[in-house]
């Protein structure tokens, strides 16, 4: 089996509130309790904004520090799954799942071999 990340990208815009977010959350739940069922989960999280973050850059001996995102632009990462899937057909299955849930584009990607 081969861990994928399904990364989830929303707009650099307000989130949706009330009933809209409400019926999407639902939605993703969903999903994850049918990726955990599946036995093809590994872990999942939602990331803050982009402003809450800091980024450090090798210079020589030192690291510089900065607040804000790595990249300006116009959607960011708002979360991620990590999943277990035996090849790359079912791993693309799971992302259409999430985004049809999220309502967002996302983005399938294996990891490297571990080892």
């Amino acid at each position: 089996m081969t861990k994928y990340l399904l990364s989830v990208y929303q707009p650099d815009n307000p989130i949706p509130e009330g009933l809209v977010l409400d019926e999407i959350m639902r939605d993703v739940d969903a999903v994850n309790r049918e990726i955990k069922a599946a036995g093809a989960w590994v872990f999942a999280g939602g990331l803050h904004e982009p402003s809450t973050s800091t980024v450090l850059r090798a210079q020589g001996d030192d690291v510089l520090m900065t607040d804000g995102p790595y990249a300006e632009g116009k959607e960011f990462l708002g979360g991620f799954n990590i999943v277990q899937a035996a090849d790359l057909d079912e791993a693309l299955e799971w992302g259409r799942k999430l985004a049809r849930a999220t309502r967002l584009p996302v983005e399938v990607r294996p990891f490297q071999a571990e080892g």
